[in-house]
This record gives C-alpha cells, structure tokens and sequence, in this order.
C-alpha cells in the first residue's frame, strides 16, 4: 500500500488524534467528517479498535503498511514487551528524530528535510528517512542547509525536546542519547490493541 498523501487534517479527525502534532485539526473540529457532523453515532467492534489503533499510529509517523509490519516483525525479536518495543523503533527513525530536534514542525516535513539530502548522521549524508538511528549518533544540517528558512522558522516556535535526545539550537546540532522509554512516548497510543491486531 502507498503512502497516503490525501487531507491530514480530514485523517486526524478521522482517528481522533492530531497527526502533526500541533493539536489544530480536533481542536476547530472535534469529532469525524461526514455529513452528519457530530451527531454520528458509531460503535467499533473489537476488530475496529484494533485497526484504528494500528492506523493511528501508523499515519503519526508516516509509515507505509510494509514498513509498519517489517518494524513489528522486528520487534518481535526483541527482549522485552513486543508493543513498547516496537514504538521504540518507530521513534529511533531519522525523520522523527529530526522532527523532535524541532528542525521541522511536522513528521512529513522532517521526512522532506531527510529526503532533499539536507540531514547529516555523524558527518555523513543520510538521505533515508526510515534510517535507524542508534544512540550516541550525532545529527545536523548540511552547511549549505544551515540557512534553510522553514528550519528556521519551526526552531522558533519549538518549545520542547525530549529527554532521550539533546539539541543545540544555535549550532542545528542534536544526539540520539538513550533509547526512549515507554513513559516518554505517544500516551494515546494503545500499543496492546496493535499487537493483538497482528497476532489474529
């Protein structure tokens, strides 16, 4: 399946979650589009919740379905809890590192920021957003990107940076410090109902 390129905004509402992180799309509009506005009654059946939940936090960090079950399978083989796991590495991607150092506002930006070859890892361009980033690993702007007006733009309005990360805003320069733990990661995400998805 392609990546969904449609109205993100139409999607948040859909899923009832904000999929650029602003909060602007449930906040104009507080319930699913269609016709019937917020009168419309719908009641998901096990299944249901269970695919919203999957496609909730497959639409926040823009993965396409292969990717999103290769990074479930990967998971798998790991120690430990098999959800929390897997949203560890969706976090550890290059694109969504890039977004939580504030150098784009959105994923789908960061994700263009990556794919325009203006993102270094360690002193090496690394234009795949899906690249696993591994603690210690240092990121930055190409010189020439430095200047770059729409990197400037969302530093600005950028008022948070995780924990697990560290990030010099006036040198555009931020490390993987530690993998993050569950605690610091998407709390409206339900990860149990994805695994149970996968598991029928």
């Amino acid at each position: 399946m392609a990546r969904y390129t449609g109205p993100s905004w139409k999607l948040s509402r859909r899923l009832g979650i904000s999929l650029s992180g602003t909060g602007k799309e449930i906040e104009k509009r507080p319930y699913a589009p269609g016709q019937h506005g917020p009168n419309q009654r719908k009641k998901l059946s096990e299944y249901g919740m269970q695919l919203q939940e999957k496609q909730k936090l497959r639409f926040m960090y823009g993965v396409n379905e292969r990717q999103f079950k290769t990074i479930f399978n990967k998971a798998g083989k790991m120690q430990g809890k098999h959800g929390e796991n897997f949203m560890i590495l969706l976090e550890t991607r290059l694109d969504n590192l890039v977004y939580r150092f504030g150098l784009a506002r959105t994923r789908r930006a960061a994700r263009q920021l990556v794919n325009h070859g203006h993102i270094l890892v360690d002193g090496k361009r690394v234009d795949i957003p899906s690249y696993s980033v591994k603690p210690g690993q240092e990121i930055s702007l190409r010189e020439k990107s430095q200047n770059l007006t729409a990197v400037n733009e969302a530093l600005e309005v950028n008022s948070y940076v995780p924990d697990y990360v560290s990030f010099d805003a006036d040198k555009k320069v931020g490390q993987f410090v530690r993998m993050p733990e569950r605690s610091e990661l998407a709390a409206e995400i339900n990860e149990a109902l994805i695994v149970e998805f996968y598991s029928r």
